[in-house]
């Protein structure tokens, strides 16, 4: 499996941007295309997170077959994954396939989710890219699609490898971010503002037992755990809820009310968090932090009711998603993984963000 952490350096150390790097492919595919709201920092931020992603997939596969690709993600009541379904449709667009977009109802209804993905197999995809809600829900559906000949690439979220195994079946290919890193990385710069003096801190967390959670949580619970005067004092899940967050955040302010910061492991639960401390007149000084990188969150960070969030290019990560299924479908050798690179957004350099997706 290959390492991450030159992925994250490489983005880290993008500060202020000059010409990207050129590509090894002389093909219209491997261009992020600029949009008129987007900034020059931001798409040449995308074109170094695409360098990267299209380096790990050489060769590219070929594009415009028509191929049907149907995707399954987590939910559309999330914003990440909405940005998700519409990088997939550009992505469809801009390589030349077809691809459909399926999603559960809510965050937690892993039986939905497995029957879409069982209903998706009766139809004519040749690949479906997956991300489950919990480790093991999909496995039925995955070895399903295994005896259908469909090829199947799971996006984010962890499919349990040994599970499908013993099922009888197999992953084609994986495309994802490193979850730990982010928590780490969420986690260092809530260190760092804190200064020497240290503090309390707590961590919302997702679904217990869903990759991104765990990964994120860990993450940030050994980076707060070894930081010298910093004080882990609560990890509570909050279930991806926006609600649920909010009363989870008042609780351990009203609990805790000299904590310091507060890594929430997406950004709906961290945007929660903030209304809350704002709500107890407790926002100042407090240091919040999410993942994803919505837009609500990139708002709140311009206005300074958010100090930051884990970035990754859902128009890139789409895309190479697609790629790697193009891989599959072609029998082309894929890499056991493939990683999307991450950028640590503040509200001290938000404004090189402008027009991110």
């Amino acid at each position: 499996m290959r390492k991450v952490g030159s992925l994250v350096l490489i983005l880290a150390l993008l500060v202020s941007l000059v010409g990207c790097g050129g590509s090894t492919q002389n093909s219209d595919n491997n261009q992020a295309a600029p949009t008129p709201q987007q900034s020059e920092a931001a798409n040449a931020k995308m074109q170094e997170m695409e360098d990267i992603l299209m380096a790990q997939l050489q060769p590219l596969p070929e594009t415009n077959t028509g191929d049907k690709i149907g995707i399954l993600v987590i939910t559309l009541t999330n914003p990440f994954w909405v940005g998700m379904k519409e990088a997939y449709e550009a992505a469809g667009q801009e390589l030349g396939v077809e691809v459909e977009v399926m999603a559960a109802p809510t965050e937690n209804d892993s039986k939905s989710q497995l029957e879409t993905l069982q209903a998706m197999t009766a139809k004519d995809y040749k690949a479906l890219i997956i991300s489950p809600i919990e480790p093991f829900n999909l496995v039925p559906g995955i070895v399903q699609a295994n005896n259908k000949g469909i090829k199947v690439v799971n996006l984010g979220p962890g499919v349990d490898t040994a599970a499908v195994a013993n099922a009888g079946g197999k992953i084609d290919g994986r495309i994802c971010v490193d979850f730990e890193e982010q928590g780490k990385l969420a986690a260092e710069y809530i260190i760092e503002k804190m200064g020497s003096e240290g503090g309390k801190v707590a961590i919302i967390q997702g679904i217990p037992g869903a990759g991104q959670s765990e990964g994120r949580t860990q993450g940030a619970k050994k980076a707060f755990e070894s930081a010298p005067n910093v004080e882990l004092v609560s990890i509570q899940p909050a279930n991806w809820d926006r609600n649920t967050a909010y009363n989870t955040a008042t609780n351990l302010i009203q609990a805790h009310p000299d904590l310091k910061g507060i890594f929430c492991c997406n950004d709906v639960m961290a945007l929660a968090a903030a209304d809350a401390l704002e709500a107890a007149g407790q926002r100042e000084g407090k240091i919040i932090f999410g993942v994803d990188f919505i837009g609500e969150a990139a708002e709140a960070m311009k206005s300074g009711k958010l100090d930051g969030s884990i970035a990754y290019s859902s128009t890139v990560y789409a895309k190479a998603a697609v790629l790697l299924a193009l891989k599959t479908i072609q029998e082309q050798e894929v890499p056991e993984t493939v990683f999307s690179p991450l950028a640590v957004v503040t509200k001290e350099n938000i404004d090189q963000y402008e027009g991110w997706k």
